[in-house]
């Protein structure tokens, strides 16, 4: 079980620390630090990655695969289809403007 403390003259959290051979609590922002035989110091590991479990890179030109599709006319080509995606672009107030590409040639717009 791990314990958390808070520095008794700011409210900081404190850090458990050895110093001089002694376990305690530290606080960064007023440099204080008290003995206390039950601060444990706590090491973080971090697991790497095997061959197997290589990140899997999008084309950039794909970007747009992971919104859906709706069907919309494009101007520049005519086409019917567009992936699209809602975005608060002005104040809280005010509707979410609705952003379009093109599924065919990439064209894109908003409709507000």
């Amino acid at each position: 079980m791990v314990s958390i403390e808070f520095c008794k003259k700011c409210g900081n959290l404190l850090i458990a620390e050895k110093r001089s051979g002694r376990s305690g609590w530290y606080c960064r922002r007023c440099n204080k630090f008290s003995s206390d035989d039950k601060a444990k110091t706590t090491a973080l590991s971090e697991k790497i990655r095997d061959e197997d479990e290589k990140i899997k890179v999008v084309n950039p030109e794909d970007e747009y695969l992971q919104y859906p599709v709706t069907d919309v006319h494009c101007d520049k080509c005519h086409n019917n289809k567009a992936y699209w995606v809602l975005q608060q672009t002005r104040g809280g107030d005010e509707p979410q403007t609705k952003f379009f590409c093109c599924t065919k040639c990439k064209n894109k717009w908003r409709e507000y």
